[in-house]
């Protein structure tokens, strides 16, 4: 396993990151428990969850089991850097979502007890939230560092302008600010590379991906291959609609002795400028062989190829469309 630097800061993971959030509603406990000991084997020590996941709302139901698979002990929390979000809805009251100073704290307060920890490592903003100003959701998160229940903030789904207004907010309180986003991005979706990756660049932060296999549709549907929770409608939709182009993929990573899955994966950890795509298994299976991909050197050719097949933007903002 390699690791990298998580942004500007000293801190090192994993350059892949166990997701959870299939942890209950998808994978049993004891399962999800199998899971998250392989990963720790392997060498993954960078876990990322929410307190919506689980998809039972306020029931933290996949924190809760982070929860008690690290109350076993041996050591379990100090191997791992431990990621958690704040924003969903966690209750039906008016005030029990987004990012006012009174859910901040309520909602740290919740994941702590669920995942049964003195701290979260880096605690992400999962959604910009418009109406709360900077200098209250700062003040919250400065609180936070100071009692020690947080150590790095992040940023999910963020604009580019948010990540930088963010950081320039924190920077004139002498405040460490945002040291990683978390965006979707894979060969399917390459948005980010206009505006969100420079931004993390310029910034010194960290860049953590979901999605990176494009929500399944990278992972082999024409052939078959694609097994999953997302064999419904909308997947078939997209299939409709991209079908040249996953034909022209799936016989490319044929050709060079891949599966399609593996080469997804391959492509966003190819990418400098990410510190680690998520990867959300469900089974033992399925660990294992996004870590053996992890491994996957694609040549420049097969690079070139790709990029030929799912083109981004072609460069960032502006001159991806001016000059």
């Amino acid at each position: 396993m390699k690791y990298n630097h998580l942004g500007r800061t000293g801190l090192s993971v994993s350059n892949l990151c166990l997701g959870t959030m299939n942890f209950g509603p998808f994978t049993s406990e004891e399962d999800s428990f199998k899971i998250m000991d392989k990963a720790l084997e392997l060498g993954l020590n960078f876990f990322d969850t929410a307190n919506v996941y689980g998809w039972d709302k306020g029931k933290g139901i996949t924190e809760n089991i982070i929860g008690r698979w690290l109350a076993q002990g041996e050591g379990r929390r100090d191997r791992i850097v431990l990621a958690s979000k704040v924003y969903g809805d966690m209750g039906d009251r008016v005030n029990e979502s987004r990012l006012s100073a009174y859910h901040i704290k309520k909602a740290c307060e919740g994941s702590l007890k669920r995942l049964q920890t003195d701290h979260i490592d880096l605690y992400q903003m999962h959604h910009i939230d418009r109406a709360t100003p900077w200098e209250e959701i700062w003040q919250a998160m400065e609180q936070l560092v100071k009692e020690g229940k947080v150590l790095y903030i992040g940023s999910s789904n963020f604009a580019a302008w948010n990540i930088v207004e963010a950081n320039y907010k924190a920077k004139e309180r002498h405040f460490l600010g945002l040291v990683s986003e978390q965006s979707i991005y894979s060969l399917r979706n390459r948005h980010i590379e206009l505006e969100v990756i420079p931004a993390c660049k310029a910034m010194g932060m960290g860049l953590i991906l979901w999605s990176p296999m494009g929500g399944g549709i990278l992972c082999g549907v024409i052939d078959g291959q694609k097994t999953g929770r997302r064999n419904g409608e909308l997947l078939q939709k997209s299939i409709n609609k991209l079908r040249p182009q996953l034909e022209s993929y799936e016989k490319l990573c044929k050709e060079a002795g891949y599966a399609p899955a593996d080469v997804a994966l391959a492509w966003v950890i190819s990418n400098p400028v990410v510190t680690a795509p998520i990867i959300g298994p469900r089974t033992l299976e399925q660990l294992e062989a996004n870590v053996n991909a992890s491994a996957i050197k694609l040549s420049e050719e097969i690079l070139n190829k790709l990029n030929e097949i799912w083109p981004g933007p072609g460069n960032q903002a502006p001159e991806a469309y001016a000059w």
